[in-house]
């Protein structure tokens, strides 16, 4: 697909890999249509884009994508002020890391829940339509690594991230006689807001080695790489299918690693108490 002139959801946009993704199509000229609750970053980001000068358009639409309502407004705008929908990102999300038994009900298991699979789930919902009726069209789907391997502290965010997967792998072989390709892609640790707000906690200070850690823009630049050149599964980096490949072929090596390196040192002070 040229990305020229196409007409471009992001969801998540106002910040990190969204805001990133929104500025690669935007230098590509395309028209980008800006989606999130922090309105004012998204008009700050809406003006830079259409100060480029080289044909980009974006237009900004405020929407909780854990509200179906905010999701058929977001669709029904952009058919009111492109007519149609070439590309949709579904890139908002967030996580709480944290034991199971400490996540707010509410707060933490069913907000994660509520946004990033059924905000995936209904704004694509919404989209299809369009996109078979143009008999073209592209959909990403933001996963993560927690999408492909299961951590601790990781368990609603991997589940969600896991029915991510599943719906897209599925969706994927409904949709391509329409001529709509359905890519997701799976970046591992990105210098974004998202520890920030994730509430980490770790005494053994566990994190993505340096060398291994993306910027947002890379992830925003490979977005727009895989409408361009579609396929099912794209893990960045690439370092990180050693790790996919081990979880499935050695499981039990993966377990007692993870146990005993991660899990064990972290709780060593309840494991321990009377």
């Amino acid at each position: 697909m040229d990305v020229k002139g196409k007409v471009v959801i992001v969801t998540g946009a106002s910040s990190g890999i969204g805001e990133a993704a929104a500025r690669a199509f935007a230098r590509e000229a395309a028209k980008v249509v800006l989606a999130a609750r922090r309105v004012d970053k998204l008009q700050t980001l809406a003006d830079e884009v259409n100060a480029m000068g080289n044909g980009a358009q974006a237009f900004v639409v405020q929407a909780d994508l854990s509200k179906l309502e905010d999701i058929q407004s977001l669709v029904m705008q952009t058919l009111e002020k492109y007519g149609r929908i070439d590309v949709l990102v579904n890139n908002a999300g967030f996580g709480r890391l944290d034991w199971l038994e400490n996540l707010d009900p509410i707060k933490d298991i069913q907000a994660q829940i509520d946004v990033n699979v059924m905000g995936v789930i209904q704004t694509t919902r919404q989209v299809l339509p369009v996109m078979m009726k143009q008999r073209a069209g592209s959909i990403i789907n933001m996963c993560s690594m927690a999408g492909l391997v299961g951590t601790p502290t990781y368990t609603i965010y991997a589940a969600s991230k896991h029915a991510v997967h599943g719906f897209s792998e599925a969706l994927r072989r409904e949709v391509k006689p329409w001529g709509i390709d359905v890519s997701l892609i799976y970046p591992g640790g990105v210098k974004t807001e998202f520890s920030a707000h994730a509430g980490i906690k770790r005494k053994t200070n566990a994190k993505t080695p340096d060398f291994m850690m993306l910027t947002a823009d890379e992830v925003g630049s490979a977005v727009v790489k895989l409408v361009r050149h579609p396929r099912g599964m794209l893990v960045i980096p690439w370092l990180w299918n050693v790790t996919v490949f081990m979880n499935k072929f050695l499981p039990g090596l993966v377990d007692y690693t993870t146990i005993n390196r991660f899990t064990i040192p972290e709780r060593e002070d309840e494991l321990n108490a009377k």
